[in-house]
């Protein structure tokens, strides 16, 4: 039998909690969930209100590893579900609204990924992202430096930016907009991807083009289709090692001279919530949502 843990009045199932997740690390699925629990202030407003799809890894990254974007079978009656449009009529997802919904999904053992607009309104994006992904021997520090440019770029319109880790090898830029479509936001995405490729080509590629790649910077703004998700803020990702998406200081992106500088673990989080509070919480406030040109 699962133990049954009472979540906020609600009963969630956990299953197989000694179970090695992250081998590397000696990392259990009763520490995923654990983790999960720690972090869920600020993960929460990140996650509400929006679909999520689920990058399952049940038996770790090594085992395997699947996108789920409908409603798994055996989901609680509680757990908030919405319609959304899909490139052939639409599909039920998960809404993690709250935490008992938040501790059922983490027991799935999923990376989080969420798209750039909320259920109710897929037709109005409220975020813009840029994935930086860098092509080696190129590394997060070259992605740090096409990140500033990015948002000194986008305070030229008005558009306040922030930065997370991707928890994989790269860097993300976000920020909040409003009165845009999902196929603005890619519009705008690209001519800014173009322009910082124009200012910087020796280190940016706006096109995925895999020869071109090696020792630079892919701006990848596709995750702004309608369609696409990006990795939440606060997601552990399916790597060896239990490292996060963790939101930074535009500090520690200017500071940063060696990858290592930039690699955050589940255990680094709730010191730096301690200390930061939710570095990404200005995303969630529409007063401060730019409008695209």
């Amino acid at each position: 039998m699962a133990p049954i843990a009472e979540v906020e009045g609600r009963r969630v199932a956990l299953s197989h909690l000694e179970k090695v997740l992250y081998p590397a690390a000696g990392f259990t699925k009763a520490e995923v969930l654990h983790y999960y629990a720690t972090v869920a202030g600020v993960l929460l407003p990140h996650l509400r209100d929006r679909a999520v799809s689920f990058l399952r890894y049940p038996d770790g990254p090594d085992g395997q590893v699947f996108f789920a974007r409908n409603v798994p079978p055996g989901t609680p009656e509680w757990v908030t579900t919405a319609e959304v449009p899909r490139l052939e009529g639409s599909s039920r997802t998960v809404v993690v609204q709250d935490l008992p919904s938040l501790m059922w999904a983490a027991n799935l053992v999923a990376e989080f990924h969420t798209h750039q607009w909320r259920v109710g309104a897929p037709e109005e994006a409220d975020r813009i992202v840029f994935d930086l992904d860098p092509g080696p021997p190129a590394t997060v520090v070259q992605c740090c430096e096409v990140a500033l440019w990015l948002r000194e770029r986008l305070a030229v319109d008005g558009i306040e930016a922030y930065a997370k880790t991707s928890g994989s090898k790269g860097l993300h830029v976000l920020a909040a907009v409003r009165g845009a479509s999902p196929e603005r936001t890619s519009e705008y995405a690209k001519e800014l991807a173009v322009e910082a490729e124009r200012a910087m080509p020796r280190l940016v590629l706006h096109r995925m083009t895999r020869s071109l790649r090696p020792g630079k910077v892919f701006v990848d703004r596709s995750q702004n289709a309608a369609r696409k998700t990006t990795a939440a803020p606060y997601t552990l990702r399916a790597r060896a090692e239990p490292l996060v998406s963790a939101p930074v200081t535009w500090e520690e992106v200017e500071g940063c001279r060696s990858p290592g500088q930039l690699v955050f673990r589940a255990e680094d989080l709730a010191p730096r919530v301690r200390e930061f509070g939710d570095l990404l919480g200005p995303l969630l406030d529409a007063e401060r949502a730019g409008r695209l040109p």
